[in-house]
């Protein structure tokens, strides 16, 4: 068997960065501490939260073995300020801890965040809407089929593996402000999109004012078209193409919505108590599998309620894609496809830590986290790259007027 690597105290610094959120965390010290009358715990809540941090921050840490390994080394020790602990210890200690004390540590960070002043990750294009765009989706985290089917029942299950067995995880509802590219909101549910966890359904409990929610077709329900409408929100929402329904009113397209590929704007009648707008537009198409075999289209019809120009609806559809990248960012590039702990209460604290270490990278560097970023940061705590490499990284051009006129060729040849 290979030898397991032996962390050397080189392998693990940048603490400075990191370091940046201990005051706030440490405010968790006595969080769990209630049923203790022995005053004997030695791995409180702030010590856990910092080694999930370290975890989530430094790619050469992927397991408790590996974090056993970083808190015997001194000067890891005396930066975290957290002791050496067992697996055991570690494993068994989430149960006390209540994620619920995570959130206002998140939201300090990102009203931090927006009152930065950075630029926002926003097409100049929409600077005229007032509302903030929300880009809404799901992801599925695995987990050992045992744990969660005790925790969440038949609704863990999400697909079947190839030998027949169940597959069982956890399904993260996000709610994603592109300004600040942080979740708005993240709500954890067993993995199957069914029932009252169907994803829509979780959407509707959670509405705010103010906002455009931008999502797929499994967002397109009457009921919550209705209740993003009346709370004063708007959306742009794909639907599936199931027949003609009925048009009350044919708008005009102008010939710049036809350049970008839109085909035909309605007002149509739903089973909504408002007026809806479904916006055709024409479409590279795409292959899809299906459990009937491979569909494709060369349609995207929209759902909105949203009074402006068509090709701007389809512009503010295409930022939904943005969410995808978040996911990326968040289980590949950070580390949540692995879970430290199969506890509900440990999955949560897992997904706070990655939030956070999203939103400092932003903090650092005065730009929302890119594959590049994360892989030169990475990099760096590997002592692959040096502090100038880093620096260099971060203060490469914005090129974000050209990359748009680009992609808004590409779109053009591809008929949008």
């Amino acid at each position: 068997m290979p030898q397991a690597k032996q962390l050397k105290p080189s392998d693990v610094h940048c603490f400075g960065h990191l370091q940046r959120v201990f005051p706030l965390i440490e405010r968790l010290h006595d969080v769990g501490c209630e049923r203790d009358r022995a005053g004997n715990r030695e791995l409180h809540f702030d010590d856990y939260f910092k080694l999930v941090l370290l975890y989530v921050w430094n790619p050469l840490i992927n397991s408790i073995a590996d974090l056993q390994q970083a808190v015997a080394l001194p000067a890891v020790a005396k930066a975290l300020g957290v002791k050496r602990f067992s697996a055991g210890s570690f494993s068994e200690s989430v149960r006390v801890f209540d994620p619920e004390h995570l959130k206002p540590i998140v939201e300090e960070l990102a009203q931090e965040l927006q009152s930065s002043g950075q630029p926002q990750s926003i097409d100049p294009r929409l600077k005229d809407l007032k509302l903030a765009l929300t880009l809404v989706d799901g992801t599925v985290l695995r987990g050992l089929t045992r744990m969660v089917r005790f925790a969440a029942g038949i609704d863990g299950r999400f697909n079947t593996s190839r030998d027949g067995k169940p597959v069982y995880g956890w399904r993260l509802h996000t709610q994603l402000d592109l300004a600040t590219f942080s979740p708005l909101r993240l709500d954890r549910t067993g993995a199957r999109n069914g029932g009252e966890q169907r994803e829509h359904k979780i959407l509707r409990q959670n509405l705010q004012a103010g906002r455009c929610y931008v999502g797929d077709g499994g967002y397109a329900d009457a009921l919550l078209l209705d209740a993003v409408h009346d709370i004063q929100s708007s959306y742009v929402i794909r639907t599936a193409d199931r027949g003609e329904p009925v048009v009350i009113e044919e708008r005009t397209v102008s010939e710049q919505a036809k350049q970008q590929g839109v085909v035909r704007d309605t007002v149509v009648q739903l089973k909504t108590n408002h007026r809806v707008r479904r916006i055709e537009l024409k479409v590279e198409p795409h292959p899809r599998r299906t459990r009937n075999g491979v569909k494709q289209t060369d349609k995207l019809l929209l759902l909105t309620d949203l009074d402006l120009d068509a090709e701007l609806i389809g512009l503010i559809y295409r930022q939904r894609y943005t969410v995808e990248l978040f996911f990326r960012i968040f289980k590949q590039l950070l580390g949540l496809r692995h879970l430290l702990s199969q506890r509900e209460e440990g999955v949560d604290i897992q997904i706070y830590a990655t939030v956070i270490v999203c939103l400092l990278i932003q903090l650092i560097s005065g730009k929302k986290p890119s594959k590049a970023m994360r892989n030169i940061v990475g990099w760096y705590l590997l002592g692959l790259a040096t502090e100038q490499d880093v620096i260099n990284e971060l203060n490469k051009p914005d090129n974000t007027g050209v990359k748009l006129r680009a992609k808004d060729e590409l779109w053009k040849k591809m008929g949008w």
